[in-house]
């Protein structure tokens, strides 16, 4: 018996500090460009400081310990369960026992997913009068949301078991499912109720392959492909992650089209608010209180009036929620009076409110505790039955289970990394995209934007001097003292209460550029976003991964650095006409269906190697940093420009770094045929020339 030697208590801490260090020094540069460019872009090209910068920056730590303790869980605990299961289950039971397993475990590898937090938190801009079904889906059915896409990743897996059991051709799905997908999203769109979740549906696809279904997935895959006595192709593993992107998009349409039924349409918002419509409207509500909140926190005066029978009852509401804590809370929950004014407060509403204190109302953020009670119950009801499930399927199988004591751990660390994952989302990532969405309109904007009031107490008209402007046109100002410097202020008369003798000066913030140089802002945002795109991409472990398969696959004929580059510029170019979508209100299917088209031919003259490849590149990019990222930036980006929905941005970078990778293999490929064939020329004039010297030794 080998006798065990103990390590040192201070050895094994600083060999764990040191292990410690390096994987969060990775998440670390996995999350650090993304990151920086947001907050410079922001504040040195839009010249915006970072609002609750100390609060976003704790929950991007918390991201990046979360990652950490994530991705370790996964490789300590659920990939070893899922590799086992991978490589014993086929070898025991047949291919139908392992579809219906491929179903369960496409279905809660889908709900463990850490991006999938970013859809659950991602409804919170949607206006319930522009889109009742939208909003229906992401708030009222957001568990049916969930489930429905879990589904589609569950069938996908299913049929990608099948394929890899049979070793069937990736192209036949493809010519399938996409023109079917493509028919039901057009004959979607010709329904003003439904086609406000097109966006929707396609972005779902593109949250479900990270970094809990790849693996497992995988995993399996692999085994079943082993298992096989059939052909065993180098890109037999590959597919599955377009499958598993396409499913999610159909089963969110059947949903969207099941709940249409039950959905009111929408309307103005005058008419949503208006007694005569309240029985409809409450349809999407639990009580008239949270429908006032809904006009409070998402309409304008307009709405908030058309809620209440008369005058005196709306101005008695507005001067309750400045001076009543307990009303306001009903009313707008969390969010400071102060930000309320600023965002949502008409001009009338603020004149009405004109005196009110705001000490102790700024600032009032979501707090952490509740959030990491809602995230850690949300984890465990996602990691603890998938772990449950494959535990299970090892002990149907009679199968030991090695190393109880990684595992156990690795579990518990999965369990502790996706509740700081996914807690610093909705404290972090999620109000940092929103942050930036908020504020890029300003590059382009033509008006100056309210951004905060102040109020002069004891105010002197006679400080008030004139001036004249070029035309002749008299404006009246006053100097503020503003710590050092002296400000002049323009004068509004209409906003000096006598009475009080206060005066409330409006705080605007002006556009980048001036109204007549509108399109460079837009040219900004747009190459903005390229740039984003592009360098979340080449930050993706996933890709770099996908990088060097490539690379040992085409035996060096395509560099892993050259296909990084490739799938990065088309996800810029995704981001970028995604934005556009977005700033223009496009129609999703214009931009979608027309590439899609193009894959198709693509996909012909491909091979079958690389067609599978390429098809999965478009799932790689959209990790967990980049998606709720992405997701928030385009959501606010829409609130701001009062598009219906701002989805679709993940949908655009999936499809163009397919059409990238595709293009560049067909390239590649026609280099390499022009280069055989001029070797081959060279070498018949080779022959030509020595047959000629031999003819005329022979003479």
């Amino acid at each position: 018996m080998v006798k065990q030697k103990k390590v040192p208590l201070s050895d094994a801490i600083t060999m764990l500090y040191g292990y410690a260090r390096s994987r969060i020094a990775e998440q670390v540069k996995a999350v650090a460009f993304i990151i920086l460019y947001l907050v410079v872009f922001q504040t040195l090209i839009l010249g915006v400081p970072i609002a609750n910068a100390l609060g976003i920056a704790g929950g991007i730590a918390m991201v990046v310990f979360g990652l950490a303790f994530f991705l370790e869980g996964l490789v300590l605990g659920l990939m070893p369960l899922g590799e086992r299961v991978g490589v014993k289950l086929p070898t025991r039971t047949t291919i139908y026992v392992i579809g219906l397993f491929g179903l369960l475990l496409g279905f809660g590898s889908t709900l463990a997913e850490p991006a999938i937090s970013a859809l659950r938190t991602a409804g919170s801009g949607v206006r319930a009068w522009e889109s009742p079904l939208l909003y229906m889906l992401l708030e009222r059915n957001t568990e049916q949301l969930v489930l429905s896409i879990g589904t589609g990743v569950g069938i996908a897996v299913c049929l990608g078991m099948f394929r890899f059991y049979y070793s069937l051709s990736i192209k036949p799905f493809i010519y399938v499912l996409m023109p079917l997908v493509l028919v039901f999203s057009v004959i979607v769109s010709f329904n003003d109720s439904l086609r406000s979740i097109i966006g929707l549906a396609w972005d779902s696809g593109a949250v479900t392959t990270g970094a809990v279904t790849v693996p497992l997935v995988l995993a399996l895959g692999i085994g079943v492909s082993r298992a096989s006595s059939k052909g065993k192709e180098s890109s037999g593993e590959f597919g599955i992650i377009l499958m598993a992107s396409l499913f999610p998009i159909l089963a969110v349409l059947t949903l969207g089209t099941v709940l249409s039924f039950k959905a009111p349409e929408a309307s103005s918002e005058e008419m949503f608010f208006s007694p005569e419509r309240r029985e409809q409207a409450l349809f999407l509500f639990d009580s008239e209180t949270d429908l006032v909140s809904h006009a409070f926190t998402h309409g304008t005066e307009a709405g908030r009036r058309a809620f209440h029978h008369s005058e005196n009852e709306y101005r008695k509401a507005v001067e309750l929620l400045a001076n009543d804590p307990d009303f306001r809370y009903s009313l707008i929950g969390e969010t400071s009076l102060d930000d309320w004014i600023i965002n949502r407060a008409s001009e009338y509403e603020r004149s009405l409110i004109a005196g009110a204190d705001l000490s102790g109302h700024r600032g009032t953020q979501e707090s952490i505790a509740p959030v990491l009670r809602e995230e850690t119950a949300g984890g465990a009801r996602a990691v603890i039955p998938l772990s449950a499930m494959l535990i299970l399927v090892l002990f149907l199988l009679r199968e030991r289970i090695r190393y109880r004591d990684e595992i156990a751990l690795g579990l518990v660390f999965t369990l502790i990394g996706m509740t700081l994952l996914t807690s610093g989302i909705r404290l972090g990532l999620a109000r940092l995209g929103g942050e930036v969405g908020g504020q890029l309109p300003r590059a382009f904007a033509t008006e100056d934007r309210f951004i905060d009031r102040m109020m002069i107490y004891d105010f002197d008209p006679d400080i008030v001097y004139p001036v004249m402007s070029t035309d002749g046109t008299k404006r009246w100002f006053f100097d503020m003292l503003d710590g050092k410097h002296v400000t002049p202020v323009e004068f509004h008369e209409a906003r000096f209460d006598e009475f009080t003798g206060s005066y409330e000066h409006i705080i605007t913030r002006t556009p980048l550029f001036d109204s007549s140089l509108t399109g460079i802002g837009i040219i900004l945002v747009l190459l903005f976003a390229f740039g984003l795109g592009f360098g979340a991409t080449l930050a993706e472990p996933a890709l770099n991964a996908l990088g060097m398969t490539v690379e040992n696959l085409t035996v060096g004929t395509i560099k892993q650095s050259k296909i990084v580059r490739v799938v990065s510029i088309g996800v810029g170019t995704g981001i970028l006409l995604g934005l556009a979508r977005i700033l223009f209100d496009i129609p999703l299917l214009w931009l979608l269906v027309p590439p899609y088209l193009l894959l198709l031919p693509l996909t012909y003259w491909s091979e079958e190697e690389f067609t599978a490849i390429a098809w999965d590149s478009g799932g790689v990019t959209t990790g967990p940093v980049t998606v709720p990222l992405v997701l928030a930036m385009g959501l606010s980006v829409g609130a701001e420009l009062n598009v219906v929905d701002g989805f679709g941005i993940l949908a655009m970078a999936s499809v163009f770094p397919i059409i990238t990778v595709l293009s560049y293999g067909l390239i590649m490929k026609n280099r390499q045929k022009q280069s055989i064939g001029q070797h081959n020329k060279d070498e018949d004039k080779d022959r030509t020339v020595i047959g000629e010297n031999l003819l005329t030794l022979d003479v």
